[in-house]
């Protein structure tokens, strides 16, 4: 087996990448797949969105990025060349750009970030633990040790960090919780740790369910925490009405959500609602306003914006 095996780490690869209008990106497609490794081509179309990652869009005026990858022990001296030529005749027909070669040193992308999440304070008593570091808690500060996986929710995101803190100041010892977009769990386990006598936590990916139901069990709170599919509203998996309310979304969907999330707090219970970028929050507050809920506290940090509500 060559040196440039993806079964050998270490190796190094040839990373192929051209640029191409969209009318051009089957015929290139095609050319890289006849060289590149398992037949593997990765087309990146141009987009835009919003800050807060909403609507996003194709944009059909900007070019499109087309890349392979060669296992540079396998790759023959002629091979690029051969691809080069025939780009350059797809390129008297459509724009096809210069062909970019790039060396690639081959690493472990799946552990690769593990080096950046460690030991983390991001709530005046939170702290958050990877499981593969040690730390010991210190005077009453909770210790939360999370894996993420796929799902949404290291603790890092300034729009967590603002919920974790509002969190903190809402939550009574033995009050109820509903966390609405769970994700890795990370404030469902955070309350319970911090005194709620149950959590239900919500979140429409399959991937975060399953996160956040692991990551529960590994801080022993599984017996307090419920994790379901879904989310508030007709349909949803958990009714009824909590002392506190977490929805750390984006603002669109709290918006679309907001007659179902007011109704899930109890008559003076909290509301909190992040994943707010600033340009929305007028929209958020006013939405909000009129549903009758009082506004008790906000918080920003960058371009993200936390409100907190209480139910009269």
């Amino acid at each position: 087996m060559s040196a440039g095996s993806p079964d050998q780490p270490g190796g190094t690869w040839l990373e192929l990448a051209v640029e191409s209008d969209s009318e051009a990106v089957e015929a290139v497609a095609e050319l890289f797949a006849r060289h590149g490794y398992n037949q593997g081509v990765v087309v990146e179309e141009a987009f835009t969105q919003d800050q807060d990652g909403d609507n996003l869009a194709v944009d059909p005026t900007r070019p499109v990025m087309v890349r392979t990858f060669l296992a540079e022990a396998d790759a023959d001296p002629g091979t690029i060349e051969t691809i080069r030529q025939a780009l350059w005749h797809l390129g008297r027909m459509r724009h096809v750009g210069e062909l970019q070669v790039t060396r690639r040193r081959e690493e472990d992308w799946a552990n690769a970030w593990k080096a950046h999440f460690s030991v983390h304070r991001i709530g005046r008593r939170v702290t958050v633990r990877a499981p593969w570091h040690d730390y010991a808690p210190v005077g009453d500060e909770v210790v939360v040790e999370l894996d993420p996986g796929m799902a949404f929710g290291t603790g890092l995101h300034p729009s967590t960090r603002l919920t974790m803190l509002a969190l903190e100041e809402s939550l009574r010892p033995d009050d109820t919780v509903l966390d609405v977009g769970a994700g890795s769990g990370i404030l469902s386990i955070a309350a319970a740790l911090l005194g709620a006598s149950r959590v239900d936590g919500v979140d429409i990916e399959p991937v975060a369910v399953r996160s956040a139901r692991e990551n529960a069990a590994r801080n022993g709170v599984a017996d307090r925490v419920r994790i379901e599919e879904g989310s508030v509203g007709p349909g949803a998996p958990f009714s009824g009405e909590y002392d506190l309310v977490l929805a750390n979304i984006i603002a669109r969907i709290l918006i679309e959500l907001a007659p179902h999330l007011a109704a899930a707090v109890k008559p003076g219970g909290a509301l909190v609602l992040a994943g707010i970028i600033e340009p929305r929050e007028a929209d958020v507050a006013a939405t909000f306003d009129a549903l009758g809920l009082t506004r008790a506290g906000r918080g920003q940090s960058e371009d993200w914006v936390c409100l907190t509500y209480r139910k009269a």
